[in-house]
């Protein structure tokens, strides 16, 4: 009709229907119209949820505040998305053909504001502004957490103090060695140390690891070590139900009943405590993709709230007058929830902890009121309780392969190609087997899938093989390992749990066997240096498109997915990476191995370098390259790169050089990097990446082919955790 009533409109003489002077406004408004209508009835036609995308919108707020670097684009953000929910609620609230779309915008624009505001206001209340500078200082303080750390022969506290000379409270965390380290000390205890306080580290290159981003939202103030002896002022107050306490004294109990790597495993799934993992196992574990098995997550709640469940369920049915007066499923579904709660404390009540325990604490009461337990509407409202209380965890990598997973299983199990496959039928034992087997194959390759981004993203590598690993893995700890244990701990009650304890043992070890084995299996890790944001968010949206829709409507999430995949495999690797602090230099490309200015022992920064290069294998220094000349102060280095050279200029000691001297070789060099404030005589042809530079950038990556160079400081914007550097 639209297209019938502009054909019959006379044509000015001498102009074409294209023509901008026939572009009338109205005539953008009816095309305005019919997109709007068309959306409407989208929505309308569309069977979904609105809680999932509720939970999407508020953690997409959390993120933009992330992302946005300035308080005016905060208030900038919240504006705007409270305008568009104001608007759409009064002109379409009423509106024939719009009454889909007012609710979806509105919904949304709330949401999102919501989500700015409740990580902004956050981070004011619990961010603590770091040290200025390293210091050693006398701490007489309170002992909030203890955590031993035995693979690290070291005990990691937590302490309050206030500061001596300011008077203002701080919260600091410090390294002890297992041999200074007091039995009297716990959790409320006075102590008076001397220790060596360090500002919590930025990142150490662009996309590395924000450790000053995480203690901000801890609390922390500084990190450090200790210095001499401990001093026990006050011993802390008696309790009997510390839950520190109960938890170290499970993993001690744990790690005593059962030796080795598997007593620590062992130990991680009774207590949470991962402390006393080799890293040479949790290394393993990470490349076989079975790292989310060390994490207490929705694998071990659901099984210990199920094993209650089911024991309970079946020890009620045995007495008949409870059996005929009380609904059993409900006396059990309550106790399991207990169980779960226990278990979630227990274990430190981490984010993937609580995140598996409220949904299960859905599932459960979706069971005994008889709705549906299996649905995206539960994993959201799990969602949105975590984001309530720590919107920070959004952009960590365990709040995201958390619900990533879980997203990933109830998408695939709702589709309807995967109910038709596993709909109940007529047949033997070994087809229902296949069946059964073939289904968890496909929902671990799906895991691994919608895991591998978030990986990649975080730890710039990622396991291959997976999926088939977990195949073997999971069974074996949710219906062999863990029940072994829950066994063995209530037969230590009468002194008899050995027998299970060895078999729990070996169990573990078979664990580790398949994790070793799939590890050094050629190609089992992919490593990837960077992952663009962009890239990242074409993941994100293909990713629950496929989840949140159904019917072939889902496929148009393979999209954005694909261009992800595409823009992945053509993120270049930079050519330099340079520390925040000019003391390390990582040069890519020459040959197999990284190149390193410095023959660092740090494994941490080794391990960063490596990541961030793609590049297994051990580094070379660079004075062992033969490209390269190198005296007790510089190395001179030439790379081609494109179609030119590029020279380089290195500093690696400390000794004046005669400023003439210096100045004619940065003259010779397009790049200059120094650990030192260098003079401004000293120019390049292009960058002096020195300390006055690096102190207000961060970490740099070059990219010397296409010119381009990405700071730390680009990301961090005027958020707290991130001082302002003009030193």
């Amino acid at each position: 009709m639209i297209a019938h009533m502009v054909s019959d409109v006379p044509q000015e003489k001498g102009l074409e229907p294209g023509d901008a002077a026939l572009q009338r406004p109205w005539r953008k408004a009816v095309q305005l119209s019919s997109v709007l209508a068309t959306a409407n009835d989208f929505l309308a036609d569309r069977g979904f949820e609105r809680v999932p995308w509720l939970a999407i919108a508020l953690g997409t707020g959390i993120v933009v505040w992330f992302v946005l670097g300035q308080p005016w684009q905060w208030v900038a953000t919240i504006a705007i998305a409270l305008l568009c929910a104001a608007s759409a609620g009064y002109y379409w609230r009423e509106r024939q053909g719009r009454e889909y779309l007012s609710v979806a915008i509105t919904g949304l624009g709330i949401a999102l504001a919501l989500g700015v505001a409740l990580i902004w206001v956050r981070s004011e209340l619990v961010g603590a502004a770091p040290l200025s500078r390293p210091a050693v200082v006398t701490i007489d303080g309170r002992v909030l957490a203890r955590e031993d750390q035995p693979a690290l022969d070291r005990t990691r506290l937590t302490l309050a103090y206030r500061d001596a000379g300011s008077g203002a409270p701080r919260k600091v965390r410090v390294n002890v060695p297992t041999s200074a380290m007091l039995d009297d000390i716990e959790d409320g205890a006075r102590i008076s140390l001397r220790a060596r306080l360090i500002p919590p580290s930025p990142p150490l290159l662009p996309g590395s690891y924000n450790f000053a981003r995480t203690a901000w939202f801890n609390g922390l103030a500084a990190t450090g070590s200790l210095i001499g002896e401990i001093e026990l002022l006050e011993k802390p107050p008696p309790s009997r139900w510390d839950i520190g306490r109960i938890q170290r004294a499970l993993s001690q109990h744990v790690r005593h009943q059962v030796d080795g790597s598997p007593g620590a495993i062992a130990a991680t799934f009774v207590s949470g405590d991962r402390s006393a993992i080799g890293a040479n196992d949790e290394n393993a574990m990470r490349d076989a993709g079975l790292t989310h098995l060390l994490s207490i997550s929705g694998l071990h709640v659901s099984a210990v709230m199920a094993a209650a469940y089911l024991l309970l369920i079946r020890l009620l049915a045995l007495w008949p007058w409870l059996a005929l007066r009380v609904r059993l499923p409900l006396v059990a579904t309550c106790i399991a929830a207990g169980a779960g709660v226990g278990y979630t404390l227990l274990t430190g009540a981490q984010v993937p902890t609580v995140r598996s325990c409220a949904a299960a604490l859905l599932v459960l009461g979706a069971m005994a009121l008889g709705r549906e337990p299996l649905s995206l509407r539960i994993v959201a409202v799990a969602a949105v309780c975590v984001m309530l209380l720590w919107p920070e965890t959004v952009v960590g990598p365990s709040f995201q392969m958390s619900f990533a997973a879980v997203v990933a299983i109830v998408a695939l199990h709702r589709s309807a190609p995967v109910q038709r496959f596993m709909a109940p039928r007529e047949e033997g034992v070994i087809r229902r087997s296949g069946r059964r087997i073939t289904m968890l194959l496909i929902t671990g390759l799906v895991i691994e899938i919608a895991l591998m981004p978030i990986v990649l993203l975080h730890f710039h590598r990622a396991g291959i093989y997976g999926a088939i690993a977990n195949v073997f893995a999971i069974p074996l700890v949710t219906f062999i390992s863990m029940p072994l244990i829950a066994v063995a701990l209530l037969f230590d009650v009468f002194e008899l749990g050995a027998p299970f304890w060895w078999l729990a043992g070996h169990s573990l070890d078979l664990l580790l066997a398949i994790a070793h084995f799939t590890a050094e299996q050629s190609g089992a890790v992919k490593l990837m240096p960077q992952m663009g944001a962009m890239t990242f968010a074409l993941f994100v949206v293909g990713g629950l498109w496929l989840a949140l829709w159904q019917g072939r409507l889902r496929l148009y999430g393979l999209a954005p997915a694909a261009a992800g995949t595409i823009a992945l495999l053509a993120t270049p690797t930079p050519d330099l990476l340079i520390t925040s602090d000019g003391r390390q230099v990582g040069i890519v490309g020459e040959g197999d191995r990284l190149l390193l200015l410095r023959d660092s022992k740090s494994a941490f920064l080794r391990d960063n370098l490596l990541e961030m290069a793609g590049t297994e294998g051990e580094p070379l220094p660079l004075d062992r390259w033969p490209g390269a000349r190198c005296s007790r102060e510089f190395c001179t280095v030439t790379l081609r790169r494109g179609e030119r050279d590029w020279h380089l200029l290195l500093a690696r000691g400390r000794t004046l050089v005669a400023e003439r001297a210096l100045a004619a070789a940065c003259a010779r060099s397009d790049i200059v990097i120094a650990d030192r404030w260098l003079p401004r005589s000293c120019g390049p042809q292009w960058i002096k990446a020195d300390r006055r530079l690096l102190s207000r950038t961060g970490g740099l990556t070059i990219n010397l082919e296409t010119g381009t160079v990405t700071t730390v400081a680009q990301s961090q914007g005027a958020h707290g955790w991130w001082p302002q550097r003009s030193r």
